[in-house]
């Protein structure tokens, strides 16, 4: 299965790190799950729902142990979206990267390359 992504606030980060859990953020809590984008699909999520917003971090997520919980589901454009129906683990990310905006508040995603190996 391909890697996932997910938008979070700063705040979010440093609590999810802290605490090794992640509950979603409050669209996430008020739907019953946790949201996330495929690579193909995170430039509409951040302009559509992240637009004036700074301080935001993206995750990578690992899907293999999640496969029990996670269900791509139809959502926008009839497209499906990975859905994850349980908390989400610090193990499950593979790396934090901050995102950016332009002039305009328009998000301005990282790379979503691994980079180097540290291992």
């Amino acid at each position: 299965m391909r890697p996932f992504y997910k938008i979070i606030s700063a705040a979010e980060w440093r609590e999810f790190r802290v605490t090794g859990e992640f509950l979603g953020s409050a669209v996430d809590l008020r739907d019953g799950f946790i949201h996330f984008s495929y690579a193909d699909q995170l430039a509409e999520t951040a302009e559509r729902h992240f637009s004036g917003q700074t301080g935001l971090v993206l995750l990578e997520i690992a899907p293999a142990r999640l496969l029990p919980h996670l269900r791509d589901e139809v959502s926008r454009n009839g497209a499906l979206f990975p859905h994850l129906y349980t908390t989400l683990s610090i193990a499950d990310v593979v790396w934090d990267r901050p995102v950016g905006s332009d002039e305009d508040g328009t998000p301005v995603l990282p790379s979503l390359d691994p980079g180097p190996d540290l291992g």
